[in-house]
């Protein structure tokens, strides 16, 4: 590696400004937004990979043969100005300035009512470097021993990623441990940096559009020659980095989820209980052990909305077959999913995108060349996959795209499948050479790997809206980049059955919310390892509850199934948390749209809504859902009391279930029987809550009720709460319900102002008022005075 050095100023063209460094490289600066700059390297006057597929600015998919690298288009490119001189050269916009200096290190302010003040700046000693004889490239930047790091999607460990090394390896890392094991199945170069200063009400995130293997240092590397510095190495690709500044930490994640093109908006039924195992598809008699699940559901008065059907589904033997049905195992493939549809749920199947050298249709994909080719033979490359050789599908070939969509419509959509779970998809070629199809421009596997899931899922994507257009597609994938927000909900993995996996999770799935992916969860109840005992399967499926995603999910040692019903003595409990689930899923749906359509995070650190607030940023094991809701989930065997810190939103905190008020700021200790997972409500907000307790159908929600929090004493709050069908496009034309609602309290009064948008016609008539139990002030409503227990029809909307 070297380290670029002179540089001299070459071409101003637009908002991108050219340097030329050590007479053989160039530095390209683009002043896409007053907040956002990007810094791109080009060795040799080259750039190693001329394309990106992960940057969407304009809410727009990317063609499938990528996105032009030096691409602007989608981004403001504002007025900056550029000053010049011997040693330094100086970008300004109306909120960051960037000085370049000489010798080559960046140095980054950003505007406070007219003062510019410190942000960031890179090592002074060897900033940038790049590979002579090999392909590698690093970037160093200064460590203040106060900065918090937060980001790089599902690592494992604290929140705060600082002092810590990780690596950007796709790999499938069953029975992980959520503590500490690194690299896993998502490639994420993207971290945001928190100051943790007075002087700093900014944060700034840091996005590498790189796709090859690389590594972040934020403090675990010390080295007597340089001041203490954070790094980034990558073995491959351009350094092409995005740097964004925001005024806090939710600013920069709401940037970068809008760089990688927003958060899909997917069915209502989504977000229902998903059920999963191993052991039912790898069964003999799997299609009896399917469809008795649905009966067992029933049974035992379980809700759900869909099934996840893991691969055995496919085998031949002990192996599996993507698009191969066993009909032994499940002779009837529509009669089991009118099975299921009948009781009011979907299915999702587990597809794989690499074929086994025995797969049944191996020779016919060989022959069409639709394969990832080998970097000396002509013939597929050959990875292990499944404790077997596979070669893996190219979906830079528009051919293999086409041949995965035809699968998928005919082996799955046409058969009754609802739903494509794309698993197995990290992608592990070491043959770093291998050489992909590249849309007719050949590139190494080594560029792209993360590339290949990512579109492996927007090809089940694309067939599953072609398959049925009305209706808005629902994917799972694994693996992915930056990006795959744009397709799908993940999870964290094959997770590992105890304390650590559930406690982990939790901060897991918290920094991928940070990274831009919203819609996530875990196996509840650990796939893999020992069953859980009926304490650990309580508490995880009571946190499991407080994720979008709600899957349990097993491949237990024993050959047992995590099940709702596996233990009788706290099957009550499990129905319970399931039941509040359902009971808040207009809440969750209506996060969920603001989600996608204001970029805000479903799940949410309690620092990012409270930075005012610096005990919120100490590691803890609560956060909020959605705007409103903080959850204290219980993470430690036997415990029964749950100290929470309460946020200091300067209005307080609603117990979710006896309605006691408490002040914002403190840390106070709730009782945590076994039965329930503690609960509070931002005071000021209004919970939409569903009165079904059942399978998600529009139809059949009939009763709905408003919980009221108001302030204490004097104050006004405004909240926005959105429904629709939960399936179609209709509510882009206009059929949709939105209730934009202004509460107004004081001593003597809480004052409502509901007003309609839409014109979706919901099956409720009426919203259920409650206020918290003690409240005494009357209620008014459109200038009507209502008790708690009243009904608002909605015909009295404004």
């Amino acid at each position: 590696m070297k380290s670029l050095k002179q540089w001299q100023f070459e071409q101003q063209n637009g908002n991108e400004v050219i340097l030329h460094c050590d007479n053989k490289h160039a530095l390209h600066l683009f002043i896409l937004e007053n907040n956002l700059i990007r810094v791109l390297v080009k060795r040799d006057q080259a750039l190693r990979l001329d394309r990106t597929w992960t940057v969407a600015p304009d809410g727009q998919d990317v063609a499938w043969e990528g996105r032009d690298r030096l691409s602007t288009e989608g981004f403001s490119c504002p007025t900056y100005q550029l000053e010049q001189s011997a040693d330094k050269l100086i970008v300004t916009t109306e909120q960051l300035r960037l000085t370049v200096h000489q010798p080559l290190w960046m140095e980054w302010e950003h505007c406070i009512d007219g003062e510019w003040l410190p942000l960031a700046k890179d090592r002074k000693t060897g900033a940038i470097q790049v590979g002579v004889s090999e392909s590698g490239i690093a970037h160093f930047m200064n460590r203040e021993l106060t900065d918090h790091y937060y980001g790089l999607g599902e690592k494992t460990g604290n929140l705060n990623r600082e002092g810590r090394r990780f690596e950007m390896r796709n790999l499938d890392a069953m029975g992980y441990d959520a503590s500490k094991t690194d690299p896993l199945y998502k490639h994420i170069p993207f971290y945001i940096t928190k100051p943790q200063s007075e002087q700093h009400n900014a944060s700034f995130g840091l996005f590498y559009d790189n796709l090859a293997s690389c590594w972040f240092d934020l403090g675990n590397e010390l080295d007597n020659y340089h001041i203490k510095y954070r790094s980034y190495r990558a073995e491959d690709g351009d350094l092409d980095m995005y740097f964004m500044y925001g005024d806090s930490v939710k600013s920069v994640t709401k940037q970068f989820v809008r760089l990688t093109g927003g958060t899909l908006f997917g069915p209502k039924w989504s977000l229902g209980y998903s059920g999963s195992t191993m052991q039912y598809t790898d069964a003999p008699n799997s299609q009896e052990l399917l469809e008795g699940f649905v009966d067992q559901c029933a049974e035992h008065g379980i809700p759900c909305d869909s099934f996840q059907l893991s691969s055995g589904y496919t085998s031949i033997g002990d192996k599996r077959y993507v698009f191969n049905w066993n009909y032994d195992k499940v002779p009837n493939p529509n009669g089991m999913s009118d099975h299921f549809h009948h009781h009011g749920m979907k299915l999702a199947a587990n597809i794989k995108p690499c074929l086994l050298h025995d797969h049944p249709r191996f020779a016919e994909v060989k022959e069409k060349g639709l394969f990832i080719q080998d970097s000396e033979f002509d013939q597929p490359e050959n990875s292990v996959f499944w404790d077997a050789d596979g070669s893996h599908l190219d979906f830079t070939n528009p051919e293999t795209v086409k041949w995965w969509q035809t699968n998928v419509k005919e082996q799955l959509l046409e058969k009754g499948i609802d739903s494509t779970w794309n698993d197995n998809n990290e992608y592990e070629i070491w043959d770093r050479r291998a050489r992909c199809f590249g849309f007719g421009k050949e590139i190494p596997v080594s560029l792209i790997r993360p590339l290949q899931p990512l579109l492996m899922m927007r090809a089940s994507f694309e067939a599953q809206a072609e398959f049925a257009p009305e209706l808005r597609p629902y994917l799972i994938s694994r693996s992915g980049c930056p990006g795959m927000n744009r397709y799908v909900q993940t999870w964290s993995g094959d997770n590992r059955t105890n304390w650590t996996s559930l406690k982990y999770n939790i901060k897991m799935g918290l920094g991928m919310s940070l990274s831009g992916l919203y819609n996530v969860g875990h196996d509840v109840g650990g796939f893999s390892g020992d069953k859980p005992d009926p304490e650990l399967f309580a508490r995880w499926v009571q946190n499991g509850v407080m994720n979008p995603r709600f899957t349990i999910h097993s491949w237990n040692d024993d050959g047992t199934v995590n099940e709702p019903w596996m233990y009788p003595s706290v099957t009550p409990i499990v129905r319970d948390a399931m039941r509040l689930r359902y009971q808040l899923m207009p809440y969750i749906y209506d996060a969920l749209h603001k989600a996608s359509t204001l970029d805000e995070p479903m799940l949410r650190p309690t620092f990012l809504d409270h930075e005012h607030d610096t005990r919120t940023f100490a590691e803890c094991d609560d956060y909020l859902f959605g705007q409103d809701l903080l959850v204290a989930s219980v993470v430690e065997q036997g415990q029964r009391l749950r100290d929470v810190y309460l946020p200091d939103n300067q209005a307080g905190w609603y117990d979710f279930y006896t309605g006691q008020w408490h002040s914002a700021g403190q840390m106070i200790t709730l009782d945590a029987p076994l039965e329930r997972i503690p609960l509070l409500v931002r005071a000021g907000s209004i919970m939409p809550i569903s009165e079904r307790v059942a399978h998600i159908d529009a139809t059949q929600d009939s009763a709905r009720a408003l919980n009221i929090y108001p302030l204490m004493g004097v104050g006004e709050s405004v909240s926005c709460l959105f429904d629709d069908d939960g399936e179609s496009y209709g509510y882009r034309e206009g059929q949709h319900i939105t209730l934009d609602i202004n509460m107004s309290c004081s001593n003597q009064a809480i004052e409502l102002e509901i007003a309609r948008r839409g014109d979706y016609q919901p099956a409720y008539q009426a919203l259920t008022l409650r206020l918290p139990q003690g409240e005494t002030r009357p209620l008014i409503v459109n200038g009507k005075t209502y008790r708690s227990g009243d009904a608002f029809p909605l015909s009295e909307a404004k």
